[in-house]
């Protein structure tokens, strides 16, 4: 099991990141959540397997067709996790 923290930068806010990495994460099987951050980013946590978080994560590294990720950062964390949610704080 691999848990990784993401902070995604660029223009991720109002061009339907959350939710297209929420549906993302459920096709790969990858639990965990997503927000915007105060700062303009895109904070997530992801678990799954390390071959479904990794592909998550490069998934990430474009993200939805408007979206821009300038850079990604990761850190490893820890939790536990059963489904995917968009939160909304």
């Amino acid at each position: 099991m691999k848990t990784q923290r993401l902070r995604i930068h660029g223009r991720v806010q109002g061009v339907w990141y959350r939710e297209s990495m929420r549906r993302e994460a459920e096709r790969l099987n990858v639990a965990g959540w997503v927000r915007n951050a105060p700062d303009g980013s895109v904070e997530a946590v992801v678990q799954g397997s390390a071959a479904a978080v990794d592909a998550l994560i490069q998934w990430a590294r474009s993200g939805p067709p408007l979206a821009r990720v300038e850079r990604i950062e990761l850190s490893e964390t820890c939790g536990r996790f059963s489904g995917f949610e968009k939160r909304v704080d």
